[in-house]
């Protein structure tokens, strides 16, 4: 009575776990079987063939040492690996042991021998119980990985449950819970707990605990494309496709657009009517400005739309290299480079390429020599970076980083507007 009692509690237990971690019923079952041959093999101080017959409706398990009796170990195929010579091995019991647990034992007999579960001790039983924890641990990570691993780049909704060391822990599933790491917040925003939250699945990884951690993202560029893939049809089904993604959290983001269909506006079609689907995606990301770029084969044109309005008098590629010289017309400098350097750096980012801009009168009183040099390749950046700025005067700096500030000021408080018009 005792020990089916012993039984019955081991089952029920086991059907809470399930209950309770939503794993499949298969793999507790598995996992008990390889705890409790684990346990009876530590209480017969063996490595033997151990069987665990399980029935789910009665809750009667048993457990059975299940062995040939030889003389001798027999041959085994050159070709078998190590752990396959081992399982062989496990079926087998010298003659000399196998007389320890039946008198009668003879060469060519199978040796069956139940062992009762609670013969196993309360330390064996502990033993079997952390074996199977473990396995229904392995079991619940493994289950995250074939669930989100494949969906990298995708969109989750979920609800921030806590906040760690200025990472918010977000529940997107059942008993799931993903890390949204401080360096992939937008800085400007501020999530309390409760609070709703978008986010991509920027990766699956191995977490200090030992299982699987999903984590999220809204800094990268993958957050702001998903956005506007749910906010553009167009994009949705195809027509129109996102071609890059350059993005400064929370402040500003360039996004290069293409259709498929000569009779769409890709740009038109991701602003909207009166800039309704752009400034739902800027809601979202704490109003960051959105420059809307119809990306072009040709990486000259491209290079162009990236750096509109600037009005571009020359643009040079470098043999050999993946930098582009570009020289701009004087009054659009500061907004070609942008707010400490932001307009330039976002736009090289989207188009691939170091794009290196000058002001024409800066370019101008360049030596012949000097200009040589800029456009040869080089090695050593630092020598390039004092041929950009060697003239450039402390003074001259901050006088242009000034109008910049005022011009960016000028464009964020007209941006939406302009796409408005630009989509009508």
């Amino acid at each position: 009575m005792k020990n089916e009692q012993q039984k019955l509690n081991l089952v029920e237990a086991l059907k809470l776990v399930v209950q309770d971690k939503n794993v499949d019923d298969a793999i507790v079952v598995e996992s008990l079987k390889d705890a409790l041959i684990s346990a009876a093999r530590k209480y017969l101080q063996i490595n033997k063939k151990i069987d665990v017959d399980i029935d789910t409706e009665t809750n009667d398990i048993r457990v059975f040492l299940r062995v040939e009796v030889v003389d001798d170990y027999p041959d085994y195929d050159p070709s078998m690996t190590a752990e396959e010579v081992q399982a062989m091995d496990e079926g087998y019991m010298l003659l000399d042991e196998a007389l320890e647990f039946n008198e009668d034992a003879l060469p060519g007999d199978l040796l069956e021998m139940e062992v009762p579960v609670s013969a196993f001790g309360r330390q064996a039983i502990q033993t079997s119980k952390q074996f199977l924890i473990q396995r229904i641990r392995d079991a619940e990570r493994n289950k995250v990985f074939e669930t989100y691993r494949d969906r990298i780049g995708t969109m989750v909704n979920g609800e921030v449950v806590r906040i760690e060391n200025k990472n918010f822990i977000v529940s997107i599933g059942r008993q799931t819970e993903a890390v949204l790491p401080f360096k992939e917040q937008i800085g400007k925003e501020r999530l309390n707990q409760g609070s709703s939250v978008k986010a991509v699945i920027a990766n699956v990884t191995e977490s200090a605990k030992g299982g699987a951690q999903v984590i999220l993202s809204r800094a990268n560029g993958m957050f702001l494309a998903e956005l506007f893939r749910q906010e553009v049809p167009e994009i949705y089904e195809g027509t129109v496709e996102i071609k890059g993604v350059a993005r400064d959290p929370g402040y500003r983001a360039k996004i290069a657009v293409y259709s498929r269909d000569e009779r769409i506006d890709p740009v038109g079609a991701c602003v909207g009517m009166k800039g309704n689907r752009v400034q739902a995606v800027v809601r979202e990301l704490a109003n960051e400005r959105i420059d809307i770029v119809h990306w072009d084969a040709d990486i000259a044109t491209y290079i162009r739309r990236a750096l509109t309005p600037a009005n571009i008098v020359k643009l040079s590629e470098v043999a050999g290299t993946n930098r582009v010289v570009i020289v701009v017309a004087d009054e659009g400098l500061a907004q070609a480079i942008g707010r400490n350097g932001q307009n330039v750096r976002l736009a090289s980012q989207l188009v691939e390429r170091e794009l290196v801009v000058f002001g024409e009168k800066e370019w101008s009183e360049k030596s012949d020599a000097d200009k040589q040099r800029i456009l040869a390749p080089h090695r050593d950046k630092r020598e390039l970076e004092g041929l950009f700025r060697e003239e450039d005067e402390p003074a001259e700096a901050e006088t242009a980083t000034a109008e910049e500030n005022k011009i960016e000021d000028k464009v964020e408080e007209n941006q939406v507007e302009e796409n408005a018009g630009e989509a009508e």
